[in-house]
C-alpha cells in the first residue's frame, strides 16, 4: 500500500501536469491569435487613393511617373518596340504573369497586396506603398496625430526609399530585362529617382 505522503505526492503531480496544460494553451492561443492579427495590421495595403487624401501634391507628381502607369505596360501592344529589344513579345499580355507582377503592381505576393486586375484594380501600379511599405498603420497614426514623431511611424512600418537602397534594387537590378545593357535609358541612378519620383514633405524628427 502506497502511504499518504506518496498518494499526495501523486496529486499534487496531476494538478501540475494540469495547470502547465492550462498555461500551454493560454501560451498557444495568444501567440495564434498575435500571428493572425499582428500579421493582417502590419501588412495592410491602403492603395494610393487614400494615400493622396493628405498628400495631393506628392500623389500628383508621382502619377506623372513612368511608376504609376507600369502595370499598363504590360498589356498587348504597349511599349511593342521596348519590349522586343529586351527579349519579349510585344504582342503578348503580361498582365497575369506572375514574373512581371512583382515589379509592376503594388504588394503582390504579400497578404492584401495586389492578386489580380480583376480583384485588387486600385493596387495596380508601383505605388506609394510599393517603396514606403503597407500604409495600415502608420497611417492612422499620421491621421490621428498631425505631430507624430518619424520615429514612431517607421516603427509602424513606414519606409524611407532614402534609407532603402536595395528596396529599389529588387526591380531596377536583379533579373529585369530592361536592363542598360538593352538601352542605357534603363540605367538606374537612386539619387536622382529620389528626387524625381514626387515632391517631398520635409522630414519630421
Amino acid at each position: 500500500k502506497r502511504s499518504i505522503l506518496e498518494l499526495m505526492d501523486i496529486k499534487f503531480r496531476k494538478e501540475e501536469v494540469k495547470q502547465v496544460k492550462k498555461i500551454m494553451t493560454v501560451v498557444f492561443v495568444v501567440l495564434f491569435v498575435a500571428s493572425v492579427f499582428g500579421v493582417a495590421n502590419a501588412a495592410d495595403y491602403v492603395g494610393a487613393k487614400k494615400c493622396k487624401m493628405c498628400h495631393m501634391k506628392q500623389f500628383k507628381a508621382w502619377e506623372a511617373t513612368t511608376m504609376a502607369g507600369s502595370f499598363e505596360n504590360l498589356k498587348a501592344g504597349v511599349k511593342v518596340e521596348e519590349k522586343k529589344k529586351a527579349g519579349l513579345d510585344g504582342a503578348k499580355d503580361y498582365t497575369h504573369d506572375k514574373g512581371c507582377l512583382k515589379c509592376h503592381t503594388t504588394g503582390y505576393g504579400k497578404p492584401t497586396g495586389f492578386t489580380s486586375i480583376e480583384e485588387t484594380p486600385d493596387l495596380a501600379g508601383v505605388q506609394c506603398e510599393g517603396c514606403h511599405g503597407p500604409g495600415g498603420t502608420y497611417k492612422d497614426i499620421m491621421k490621428a496625430n498631425k505631430d507624430y514623431k518619424l520615429a514612431e511611424v517607421k516603427g509602424a512600418g513606414l519606409i524611407l526609399p532614402s534609407e532603402d537602397e536595395k528596396g529599389c534594387m529588387v526591380c531596377h537590378g536583379g533579373d529585369s530585362p530592361f536592363t542598360d545593357k538593352v538601352d542605357p535609358k534603363y540605367k538606374f541612378n537612386f539619387k536622382d529617382r529620389l528626387i524625381k519620383t514626387h515632391e517631398h514633405t520635409p522630414l519630421k524628427s
